[in-house]
């Protein structure tokens, strides 16, 4: 071993190592709340904070025709942040967790691109497409991969 390589091996770096930053992406459906309890799990053991992006439609067609569009997706997120904070309380005084709610408006793919980027996340996870056309087009976990910019974890 050279004196230098045994100079680094002998360094410890306390707390630089793993995540900073976890987004989960949620929308209500079952696969995306598992990627949130296993998202939590991650940030708590990395004591990273958790960020928790739920990516608003955005329907032009819909909101043409008259349909309260916003609305609906603004329900949405109101009922992630009360399902998430109930779960919080639950797990309070056994895992504690730093997180944070955040919504952005677009596609989920972009959407969630962009909350990463803002939010300079160091691992992303998802659920797993529970629609069967995502197997010919792809899905967004298969974007997310391929985009190639933070380790992503896709939870079935």
């Amino acid at each position: 071993m050279t004196e230098q390589h045994e100079q680094h091996a002998h360094r410890f770096e306390r707390g630089t190592d793993g995540p900073k930053v976890v987004l989960v992406g949620v929308d209500g459906s079952d696969s995306s709340m598992r990627a949130a309890a296993y998202a939590a799990g991650l940030a708590r053991r990395q004591h990273a904070l958790l960020a928790v992006v739920y990516v608003q439609p955005v329907l032009a067609a819909g909101a043409a025709l008259g349909a309260p569009v916003a609305e609906a997706t603004d329900e949405i997120a109101e009922d992630l942040v009360a399902q998430i904070r109930d779960s919080a309380e639950r797990l309070k005084g056994i895992f504690e967790v730093r997180w944070e709610f955040h919504t952005f408006r677009g596609d989920p793919y972009n959407g969630l691109v962009k909350a990463a980027d803002e939010l300079k996340a160091d691992a992303v996870v998802v659920g797993a497409s529970e629609q069967a056309g995502h197997r010919i087009i792809g899905s967004v976990a298969v974007r997310l991969v391929k985009a190639g910019r933070w380790p992503v974890t896709v939870v079935p």
